[in-house]
């Protein structure tokens, strides 16, 4: 379950980085409350998930999900380049999250 809840705060890192980009410098106030609201939430399920995971592995883990999800989102949604050094840098980044979460135990 802990692995669960990680995954959500990680997306939920997403959500706000997304949302803090449309506040323009948070002078948007629905985007702003939605950063807000995503980014405690987001932390609050951060902290429920290490009740039983290791600090270093919850934490790689959750800002990982939240870097590549931005990286994705940017590439997706706002039109960022997306060049063979970005995505293998992803790349990179997704295989030590593998590592992260196959050399930590259930």
């Amino acid at each position: 379950m802990a692995w669960i809840i990680l995954v959500v705060a990680g997306i939920l890192e997403v959500v706000w980085a997304f949302f803090m980009k449309q506040s323009a410098g948070f002078t948007r106030f629905v985007p702003t409350a939605i950063t807000a609201v995503a980014m405690i939430a987001s932390v609050i399920l951060l902290s429920i998930s290490m009740r039983s995971l290791p600090l270093g592995t919850a934490y790689t883990i959750w800002t990982g999900i939240g870097a590549l999800g931005a990286f994705v989102v940017g590439i997706i949604v706002l039109g960022e380049p997306a060049n063979a050094m970005r995505v293998t840098a992803a790349g990179l980044i997704i295989a030590g999250l593998v590592l992260m979460k196959v050399s930590t135990p259930a």
